[in-house]
């Protein structure tokens, strides 16, 4: 990855952790609910990896919204 690529993934994560905090979560938990793995949850958050489209829809759905409001970061 570039690092503008590197930049959008870090706050990608970054917002996919507050929009969770906002709706009382815990990783866990929230992890559960989008069936993924916490540790995989941990790793998008902190903008350590690349998630696959299949996983933005899982997260759109589990913060109740779509994956085109997720992405605008």
């Amino acid at each position: 990855m570039n690092t503008k690529e590197e930049v959008f993934i870090q706050k990608l994560g970054a917002r996919i952790k507050q929009l969770r905090e906002e709706k009382g979560m815990d990783q866990k938990a929230f992890a559960f609910d989008c069936d993924m793995g916490r540790t995989q949850l941990y790793m998008i958050e902190n903008g350590n990896t690349n998630p696959r489209l299949r996983t933005l829809m899982k997260i759109a759905e589990g913060l109740e919204m779509g994956v085109g409001e997720l992405l605008e970061v």
